[in-house]
């Protein structure tokens, strides 16, 4: 067994919460700018502190008068955007309990959280969202209020739930919601997060206002150059994960300047407009930028260049964990700083210090690729359980391939079983009225991850695997799909994948390919353009996979390696749900939906050599 800790170098007082920060900023200088706002017309409208705190205490007041009470749970069902981040401060100025909804659930899902949450309102985004709930509403019997964001079309008298709650609350005293927010303490409970889950039935986590407070105070210990006045932060992630919504309270507790963007398809425009200082996402966000630049490069016959200035990034940044870059190495850096590096750079705004991945590995060689063009990825770990990250890396101390050293307040612990056990004030109080979920994850203070890691002399955490995906061959070899699955992705033509085997005599892989990168792969081959499911078979194709599991079996001993592969004709999707909203493979679902392919793998008499 071994442990690392960090201990705590800051302090909650029994008194606080996190809506203190709005009204803190507001008196302190209420002319400052706290958020800049997209338009109708796409241009950016500043917000300042003082106009911000106005609104929150407005759509409080609505709150109030519509009988939200201390605890009451208040669910909000939107894509990231300013309303979001408005209604869920004015939730907890009341008192109230926010119940994140993603955008993207099915009926059935909303019908369990707003059920099993006992929610007295729900705030949705649109008109679709908001027959989501009516076509449950049957069920709801605490259920007393439906606010929707958008205007309903069609309908002149519809204004939208910020503007419905501020007309609701015109009666209601400003003084009877700072008087609710003050009785706010750091026990109270804050939010109720479901996970995501790859498997099972969504459990409702309980974080408190010391829990994200906590969260906070250690996110502006560790990211003092990204956290910061004058900084800026664009939100693209979801807002009912516990990664965005942390990153949000930082934000706002540091007075860096918040912009909200939902559309992704649209991000790079986003970015370069709205130019931020600091970028979170999840990796497959990162794998899209790096494999959208190799492919444009080699459409545009420079590949070779890009090839050559991606070698020598990763090989700088290696050369700086081991003594420092060569002479040879520096000058080739400068060159293609100047060719390709500051061109990236700009690609995402120009001004990015850097960006914080989490949710699921990146992968050493984009951690090393990202950090040598000058957009370090400081990758870090945790759970909704543990308020998000619990270990982090830091632009003063980054090893590229681990998720960091713990925050400030935390212990880890490996297990004998190699299991990461986690304490410190981040971890949830526990699962909503589920004593023996609670009892089962947590024991004397320590939480029991699910995750198979690593821990360095250092303190540096690396994870290898996750327990109940640990897959055991027939043979008895046990195997860590991540290892193998992170190189695969690192392939620009592979958009998902997933390794199996269990109980199997090999381990083999389900591959999807990535439909944009397909159609410069086409060209630069001289093929005619066609589907996935057209060329899953495509001796060529299978040719390139080929390569990527040949790069990815390097990382593995030969009896973990990838024996045989199958291309699917889809890809896995959110919609069709193969993932989650934060891009995890549900691999449950996966092995039922493509079992005959499972099967065909296997059906083989000859077990590969």
């Amino acid at each position: 067994m071994r442990e690392y800790s960090v201990p705590a170098s800051f302090r909650v007082g029994e008194d606080e919460n996190l809506v203190d920060a709005i009204y803190d900023n507001a008196a302190q200088d209420g002319s400052a700018l706290a958020f800049r706002r997209r338009g109708a017309d796409g241009s950016w409208s500043d917000v300042s502190a003082a106009q911000f705190a106005g609104e929150v205490t407005a759509v409080a007041q609505g709150l109030i008068a519509a009988g939200v009470g201390v605890g009451d749970r208040v669910a909000l069902l939107s894509h990231t955007r300013y309303e979001w981040t408005l209604i869920d401060y004015a939730i907890i100025a009341v008192g109230g309990v926010t119940v994140p909804i993603y955008e993207t659930s099915s009926a059935e899902q909303i019908n369990w959280i707003l059920t099993d949450s006992r929610a007295v309102a729900i705030v949705v985004e649109t008109a679709e969202h908001k027959g989501l709930v009516d076509g449950v509403a049957a069920d709801l019997t605490e259920l007393k209020h439906v606010w929707q964001i958008e205007p309903e079309t069609g309908n002149p008298g519809s204004r939208g739930a910020v503007a419905e709650l501020v007309k609701l609350g015109a009666a209601v005293p400003a003084d009877e919601v700072h008087a609710r927010r003050r009785a706010v303490g750091a026990d109270h409970l804050a939010s109720l997060i479901y996970t995501s889950g790859t498997t099972g039935r969504p459990k409702g986590c309980e974080l408190t206002h010391n829990n994200l407070v906590s969260e906070v105070k250690a996110a502006q210990q560790v990211f003092p150059e990204l956290l910061t006045t004058g900084g800026s932060v664009l939100l693209f992630l979801p807002l009912a994960h516990v990664f965005g919504k942390v990153i949000q309270c930082g934000a706002i507790g540091t007075r860096s300047v918040i912009g909200h963007t939902s559309n992704v398809s649209n991000l790079l425009p986003d970015l370069a407009s709205f130019r931020p200082t600091f970028l979170l996402a999840v990796p497959r966000v990162f794998e899209k930028v790096y494999n959208g630049a190799r492919q444009r490069a080699h459409d545009g016959g420079k590949g070779k260049i890009f090839d050559a200035a991606t070698d020598t990034a990763i090989a700088w940044s290696r050369a700086k964990d081991t003594g420092g870059p060569s002479l040879a190495l520096r000058l080739k850096h400068a060159l293609f700083d100047r060719l390709v590096y500051g061109k990236l750079r700009a690609a995402v705004g120009g001004s990015v210090v850097a960006a914080v991945s989490g949710s699921a590995p990146l992968g050493e060689r984009l951690g090393h690729f990202f950090r040598g063009v000058g957009l370090p990825i400081l990758e870090g770990y945790g759970l909704t359980e543990t308020t998000a990250g619990v270990t982090v890396n830091a632009l003063e101390a980054q090893r590229v391939g681990s998720v960091g050293r713990p925050m400030p307040g935390t212990a880890v612990r490996i297990a004998d079983d190699g299991e990461i056990l986690i304490k410190g004030p981040t971890v949830l109080r526990r699962y909503w009225e589920n004593e023996s979920a609670t009892a089962e994850a947590v024991e004397d203070g320590w939480f029991r991850t699910g995750d198979i890691g690593e821990l360095d002399d250092s303190g540096f955490l690396t994870i290898t695997g996750r327990k109940k995906e640990i897959l055991v061959t027939a043979g008895g070899k046990n195997v860590a799909p991540a290892v193998l699955e992170d190189r695969l992705r690192a392939h620009p033509l592979v958009s998902q994948c997933m390794v199996v085997g269990d109980g199997q005599p090999f381990i083999a892989a389900l591959v999807t390919i990535d439909a944009e990168a397909l159609v410069g792969w086409l060209e630069r081959g001289g093929k005619p353009r066609a589907d996935v499911a057209d060329l899953v078979d495509d001796p060529d194709l299978r040719t390139e996979i080929a390569g990527a599991v040949d790069d990815a079996n390097k990382a593995v001993s030969r009896a973990e390696q990838i024996r045989e592969f199958r291309i699917l004709p889809v890809d896995f999707t959110e919609a069709g749900g193969e993932l989650t909203p934060t891009m995890k493979v549900k691999r449950a679902v996966v092995a039922k939906t493509f079992a005959d392919d499972i099967a065909g793998i296997y059906s083989k008499t000859k077990t590969p050599a």
